[in-house]
């Protein structure tokens, strides 16, 4: 007969073997279940990462995140929610995490992660003015070292199957234009390129870069295009007398869509699948920014908050005006769109026609891939 500790031993073995076993397959059946989100690009679509780095390029004092549940700066560049969190939420996920937060770990690895970085382009010196920022080479190094990590929890075959079958939203190009060719006058990428050459050299580079996102997994891949970054608070407070765009930036966006659309139809050409789909920006900002009131603005020219005219010189600070009613105004800060018009432009990308969405929509998309 067993003697009263060794039942107990023998029962305490059978306790940590079943919730060990339990872990596992909760792990396992989260992996499967969820599709993971991860999220590369500027401040578009930065939630946070930067707010561990040592840059001036940062969201992470009042009022940013005015809106947010948390009433609290998040370092995402608005007063709320961002289209990351948005998309998320239409696909039926948990936020993503920013790569750098030390909260990223275990089951939340499995959801996916953010490693976008305000500030940074295309190009390596995109950017330099705001010194330590996680460039999209950096961004990802970061997605390889992730899935590294996640195969310690899953293993990599599990991994694998994450990943490939995973959604991804890459937003970069603005920056090259604003914080780089047009930065300043006479600048070096400027006197370098004519601006027609130098958009099919960004997107020489573009092409680069989406290829190793391909090789590291990646097989649906969201690309927004630029936005008409000449209508930006920022840019009419520059360069606008009425209220009108600028008529250089837009030409930029004008000529840099169009060959990244064609860029990614000839990927998917060369792959032999609709791994990368194209989000017309542009046209998505366009239809509240000729139309604010259309879509419930005030206003789509001056930015909430700000100062200057248009509210487009500067910096987003405590010291800013700030309008008392953020839906109202299609941009929240010189260079950002608000919540409000963020949720505009997901709608767009969930159900939008070809108009917005090429060669499918998101919705599509998912009951495609749901089907698989």
């Amino acid at each position: 007969m067993a003697s009263p500790r060794n039942t107990y031993r023998t029962f305490k073995t059978c306790m940590i073997l079943g919730l060990v076993i339990t872990f596992c397959c909760s792990v396992g059946q989260q992996a499967e279940a969820a599709r993971a989100f991860f999220v590369f690009g500027d401040s578009l679509v930065d939630n946070g990462n930067n707010d561990y780095l040592a840059t001036t390029a940062r969201a992470d004092s009042y009022p940013y995140g005015i809106d947010f549940p948390t009433h609290r700066p998040t370092g995402r560049f608005s007063n709320g929610l961002n289209m990351p969190d948005l998309i998320s939420e239409e696909i039926g996920s948990e936020p993503t995490l920013p790569y750098l937060s030390p909260q990223l770990t275990g089951q939340r690895l499995l959801v996916g992660a953010n490693f976008a970085s305000a500030g940074i382009g295309i190009l390596n010196d995109t950017g330099v003015q705001f010194l330590n920022i996680i460039r999209i080479s950096r961004q990802l190094d970061y997605f390889e070292q992730y899935q590294t990590r996640v195969s310690a929890l899953i293993g990599p075959e599990q991994t694998q199957r994450l990943v490939n079958q995973a959604l991804s939203l890459m937003t970069l190009g603005g920056n090259d234009f604003v914080n780089n060719y047009y930065l300043v006058p006479f600048s070096a990428r400027s006197r370098q390129f004519a601006l027609p050459d130098y958009v099919v050299y960004l997107i020489s580079e573009y092409r680069k870069i989406l290829l190793r996102l391909y090789e590291l997994g990646a097989r649906r891949v969201l690309v927004t295009g630029t936005g008409p970054i000449g209508c930006v608070p920022a840019e009419l407070a520059q360069h606008s007398r009425a209220g009108e765009c600028a008529v250089e930036l837009q030409r930029a966006s004008d000529l840099f869509n169009p060959q990244l659309v064609q860029l990614l139809n000839q990927l998917n050409t060369q792959l032999g699948s609709d791994v990368f789909i194209s989000a017309n920006a542009f046209a998505m900002n366009m239809e509240f920014v000729a139309d604010p009131q259309a879509y419930g603005f005030v206003t789509s020219k001056v930015a909430c908050c700000g100062q200057g005219p248009y509210n487009g010189v500067g910096l987003c600070t405590p010291l800013s005006n700030l309008c008392p009613n953020r839906d109202l105004y299609a941009f929240w800060d010189p260079f950002h769109p608000s919540e409000r018009a963020n949720r505009i432009i997901v709608q767009k990308i969930m159900t939008g026609s070809s108009k917005f969405m090429n060669p499918m929509n998101l919705s599509s998309i998912m009951a495609l891939d749901s089907r698989i």
